[in-house]
């Protein structure tokens, strides 16, 4: 009986090993082109994100023309620059009545009518607003 040859199985072991490595191999860049996919998927994703923030970002620093409202053109008499000017000097909000003592108005029934009046032309006109009844400001910015 001959012995068997120590070559021929160190071979057969080395084939088996090379295979097996071979196979491994093969695996890990399927599975590498299959993540390769992926990360471009998420590299576009990201450069969509990028992009939709920039334009959100330059379309917030644009004045807007279409809220942007005209300045509001008051009424010709003088007593409502007069209104306006207490309104800017007291910066708090302000009944009829508070305002005629301002305007140094007898306080009587005519008089606080006709500033309630004028106060609700310019709460009409934007350039007040009236917070609560009776209740007269500034609009803040």
């Amino acid at each position: 009986m001959s012995a068997p040859d120590p070559g021929a199985w160190l071979l057969s072991r080395i084939d088996a090993r090379e295979a097996a490595l071979t196979g491994e191999a093969e695996q890990t860049r399927s599975l590498i082109n299959d993540l390769t996919a992926r990360l471009r998927e998420l590299d576009e994703a990201l450069d969509h994100l990028r992009i939709t923030r920039k334009t959100l970002l330059s379309l917030a620093d644009e004045p807007d023309a279409t809220t942007a409202a005209p300045p509001a053109e008051l009424p010709g008499h003088p007593v409502y620059q007069q209104i306006l000017a207490i309104f800017a000097d007291v910066a708090q909000p302000m009944r009829a009545r508070d305002l005629c003592l301002a305007l140094d108005l007898p306080i009587v029934a005519k008089n606080i009518e006709n500033v309630r009046s004028k106060l609700k032309r310019l709460v009409s006109k934007g350039v007040l607003v009236e917070s609560e009844p009776g209740l007269f400001a500034q609009p803040r910015p």
